[in-house]
């Protein structure tokens, strides 16, 4: 089985604007799956804004204001001692998807 940290069932809830109906969810089988999506959820809002960019490219900073332009974006991670989702903030979902990148950038899962 994968490491059992990893292997978390997550859900992201997340608000593009301030209207209320933009609300939505997310949900994946581990917290890196879940920061994948979050990556894809900003590389595709990039192809929307450059439909012409071949190659996208971005650093942590870029992902890091595309989080923060959200209205609201928050993590639900299961909690298998507790038999529970744990809520997590903006912060949590930044400082995971730093360590997600950085995994990436190395060559590692």
């Amino acid at each position: 089985m994968a490491n059992h940290s990893n292997s978390r069932h997550t859900i992201i809830l997340l608000q593009n604007s301030p209207n209320r109906a933009t609300r939505t969810f997310m949900d994946y089988d581990s917290i890196g799956q879940a920061m994948d999506g979050i990556c894809g959820l900003y590389e595709r809002k990039l192809k929307d804004i450059n439909p012409s960019l071949r190659n996208l490219r971005y650093d942590i900073t870029d992902l890091y204001n595309f989080i923060d332009g959200l209205a609201d974006m928050s993590a639900l991670v299961y909690e298998h001692s507790m038999s529970a989702y744990l809520p997590y903030d903006r912060q949590w979902i930044k400082q995971k998807a730093f360590h997600h990148l950085k995994r990436l950038a190395n060559g590692g899962r």
